[in-house]
């Protein structure tokens, strides 16, 4: 490269620099708007990255990860070894398929008929209604299904004998566990679920529903033609998000519903981690475990992603 050449590349570089400099300044609110979020995802879900470095380890605290013995793949190999490895990887996929045939259109349903109601005060109440299980713990919502369950006094069970029929014991059964989790899931995250939807929705363009009503199109006609094709993008991309947490079902729901006489069917990959490692002190590996779930998520979001360009849509990158 002569010496013009390289000049003129320097010069480049600074002017490039300096031009985003400028820009960083010119949008310097729309940045620092953005700083809380960037932080966030750097010191929680970059920054401990380096601590998988221990599921490649005979991790021992008092020894810390560079005194600790490396042992390669030893307990990615115990895991695919153990036998319940399987079980609970089926566990974990059957309440993902459930929940994403189950749970993720019932949001989109959701906001298509509250999106469809004129009466503002009456959507606002109905808005506020269904976004409030939302802010309850899972504490809480366990605890409610257990008081409408329970063989003691249920409300269910007390139904069921009123009308003539036994009573279930629907907190020990394994028949029973994985309808009792979804429908949990869809009472406490259908509303807030909504929000996204109704957001794309109030973005449409209101002369596209009045030229469909001059054409004759009823409502049903103006949702289907006009209000599911609009929000399809939006739509495809939550199912890609939802599609990369496949093995992130959520721990505390399932410990709290999980006890000896349904763990067959009930032990997925986040209880597991927590008994492994922090019940068991074993540390690399449940964190082999973990970055297992990981490597599974960042293949399936991408295979979703590429599969969602070639069908047209835009993807997440």
């Amino acid at each position: 490269m002569s010496e013009t050449t390289l000049s003129n590349t320097v010069k480049a570089r600074r002017n490039s620099s300096s031009t985003l400099m400028r820009r960083v300044i010119k949008n310097r609110a729309i940045y620092l708007m953005i700083l809380p979020g960037f932080l966030f995802f750097l010191i929680f879900k970059y920054v401990p990255m380096w601590g998988l470095i221990i599921a490649f380890q005979d991790y021992k605290p008092y020894l810390g990860m560079t005194g600790s013995r490396w042992v390669g793949m030893e307990h990615f190999q115990r895991l695919f070894e153990d036998p319940a490895f399987f079980q609970i990887f089926a566990n974990t996929l059957i309440l993902f398929g459930l929940n994403l045939l189950f749970f993720f259109p019932v949001p989109i349903l959701l906001a298509l008929m509250l999106n469809e109601v004129r009466h503002s005060m009456f959507k606002r109440t109905i808005q506020t209604l269904v976004y409030i299980p939302h802010f309850m713990s899972w504490v809480i919502i366990v605890s409610i299904t257990f008081v409408m369950l329970s063989m003691d006094r249920g409300i269910i069970n007390e139904l069921l004998v009123a009308g003539g029929y036994t009573k279930i014991n629907f907190l020990l059964s394994e028949a029973w566990f994985r309808p009792t989790y979804i429908l949990q899931i869809i009472w406490r995250e259908a509303g807030w679920g909504t929000i996204i939807y109704l957001a794309a929705m109030a973005a449409i363009d209101p002369q596209l529903y009045e030229a469909a009503r001059m054409d004759g199109a009823g409502r049903f006609r103006q949702v289907w033609h006009i209000t599911l094709p609009s929000v399809r993008s939006v739509i495809v991309i939550l199912l890609i998000l939802k599609i990369g947490s496949v093995l992130e079902l959520g721990f505390e729901q399932v410990y709290l519903l999980l006890n000896s006489a349904n763990r067959q069917v009930a032990e997925i990959f986040d209880t597991y981690v927590y008994t492994a490692g922090l019940k068991q002190g074993q540390y690399s590996f449940s964190t082999a475990v973990g970055f297992f779930k990981s490597i599974i998520g960042l293949v399936l979001v991408m295979g979703a992603n590429r599969l969602a360009k070639k069908i047209g849509e835009e993807g997440i990158y």
